[in-house]
This record gives structure tokens, C-alpha cells and sequence, in this order.
């Protein structure tokens, strides 16, 4: 579906005509069209146009590799794979808005490391809404994790001091934690999240390993500016992309890696447990621009 959006800069690039300003503007235009942001799509655009002039060329197929290698390089800057601890259990504190598909990303997550051997516990640490705490539990049983779950309303820091005693005792590879999906203060957010790696660190020494951000493709520029918001209130170090199956067009994936500096690592690409998939730079702009 991704590639779809991108036509028109695939075909752009692949017309028989003088690279001049014209041409480098429809490119940019193009491309803010797929939702790259306009500070990324510039910054690609002018490495387009300096290797095209350093190389003295002309051939559209060699500007669509320009292209192509310009998107993988700004991925690839911030690639990084999913921590994992040896001495267990590793610690994922999975964040982001309401609506986005957080909860149905940590189920996802879990289900793929069950599926990789992984002994996995999910903590439904959302209890200010009921309907999460209900959801995670449907998925906990359709992928038959264990959860840990408090009543609506509770301390979130409480189910994640249960859950990691729990993690501990059972001897879990992974803890996957679905926060609360809110960011109308950032200071309350900060202050939770402080309060869940208090908790960490009494449990176990240290504090989350990951704090993954989960933001809808959907959602164009919009998710980019959420993304810069959660970014100043929390210590993120990886992004979940969802929602890549439907209307995403594909450039916010490009420009999050390139304004937040914070690696992507994984694209939710439907609703059923094994629609997720790992992110992987060259390939996701291969499927972009050699469609």
C-alpha cells in the first residue's frame, strides 16, 4: 500500500527530462505530497541534486537510485534492533495516544517473542481506561500470555511492581508494558513515567530497557508532531509505525527517523497477532521506489 503513495515521485524521477529547478521541484513537491516532511523532503532533494551534478548524469534511473539510497541512509542512521537482556527479563514500556493502536502493539510484540522462544508476561498498566485493560486481556488469552491486571482506576505504578515481581519469579524473558495513552500534560506524564522507572529500579536494579513510541501512520504530519511532543516528555529509543496496511502514505516513517533521530523498529501491518514485522531500511525503500 506504501508504494502507491509514492507514484508520483517514482515517476518524477523516471521522466526523460532536464534535471533543472523545475524538475527538483516537482520532486520535493512530490514527495511533501507522500507526507515526507518538508524539512526531510528538502534535505533529500538536495542530496538528489548534488550527486546528480557530481556525477554529471542525467539517467532516471540513476536519480531513482539517488533517491532510493538518500531515504535507506536517513533509515539506516537510526537503525537498532530491540534491546534483550541475558539475565532477564527485559523491560518494554510501550507509550503513545489513545487510538494509535498501543495496545494491540504490545499484544503483537508478545506474540512474537512467544513465537521466538521468549517467555513473555504483558502488564496492563493502563487503568484509566477500562476498555484497554479489557482489550489486553482478550489478547493475552487469544495468544495465552500471562497478564498482569489491576481494577480500573488503580496506580499504574502498582501493576508494574506486581508484574515485574511476577516476571521475576517466573523466571519471563520479556515484560511488555502498556502505558497510559495521553499527552494533554506533558508534566504528568513525565511524573508517571518516573514513577514506573522507580519502580523498575526497585524491582530490579535499573529502569526500563526500552520506551517504545507507538504512532499511526494514518495520521500524516499529525503523527510527526505527537512523536516531537512524546519526545520531550519521555526518553524514547525506538518507534513502533502502525497502521501501514491502510491510507499511510509512507513518508512519516522517513521523516520521524529523520527529525527525532530515534530508530524505527518495528511497522504494524494489520490487525491479527503475526501483522507485525520487523524494520528493515533498505528493503522498506526498495518497496517505496522500485515499485
Amino acid at each position: 500500500m506504501l508504494a502507491n503513495f509514492f507514484r508520483r515521485a517514482r515517476e518524477v524521477v523516471s521522466r526523460d527530462e532536464p534535471l533543472d529547478d523545475d524538475f527538483y521541484d516537482d520532486l520535493e513537491a512530490a514527495l511533501i505530497q507522500a507526507d515526507v516532511g518538508a524539512e526531510t523532503a528538502d534535505k533529500l532533494v538536495t542530496t538528489i541534486r548534488q550527486e546528480a551534478e557530481a556525477q554529471n548524469t542525467h539517467d532516471p534511473e540513476v536519480v531513482r537510485g539517488f533517491l532510493r539510497d538518500a531515504v535507506t541512509k536517513i533509515l539506516e542512521d537510526h537503525e537498532a534492533p530491540l534491546a534483550h537482556r541475558p539475565d532477564g527479563p527485559t523491560v518494554v514500556l510501550v507509550v503513545g495516544v489513545n487510538g494509535t493502536g498501543k495496545t494491540t502493539f504490545c499484544a503483537k510484540l508478545a506474540h512474537r517473542l512467544q513465537r521466538d522462544g521468549h517467555k513473555v508476561l504483558l502488564a496492563a498498566a493502563d487503568t484509566f481506561r477500562a476498555a484497554a485493560i479489557d482489550q489486553l486481556q482478550i489478547w493475552a488469552d487469544r495468544i495465552q500470555c500471562d497478564l498482569v491486571r489491576h481494577q480500573p482506576g488503580g496506580d499504574p505504578a502498582a501493576v508494574v511492581h506486581d508484574a515485574l515481581t511476577a516476571a521475576v519469579a517466573r523466571q519471563k524473558d520479556y515484560v511488555v508494558i502498556d502505558t497510559a495513552g495521553r499527552l494533554h500534560n506533558k508534566a504528568n506524564l513525565m511524573e508517571e513515567l518516573k514513577k514506573v522507572g522507580r519502580v523498575c529500579d526497585r524491582a530490579l536494579g535499573r529502569g526500563a530497557d526500552e520506551v517504545l513510541l507507538v504512532i499511526d501512520a494514518t495520521t500524516g504530519q499529525n503523527a510527526v508532531r505527537q512523536a516531537k511532543l512524546f519526545a520531550q516528555a519521555v526518553p524514547i529509543n525506538g518507534l513502533v509505525v502502525a497502521k501501514t496496511d491502510g491510507t499511510a502514505k509512507g513518508g512519516v516513517v522517513i521523516t520521524v527517523a529523520d527529525e527525532l533521530g530515534v530508530p524505527i523498529k518495528f511497522l504494524g501491518t494489520g490487525e491479527r497477532p503475526v501483522d507485525l514485522v520487523d524494520f528493515q531500511p533498505r528493503l522498506f525503500a526498495a518497496g517505496l521506489f522500485d515499485s
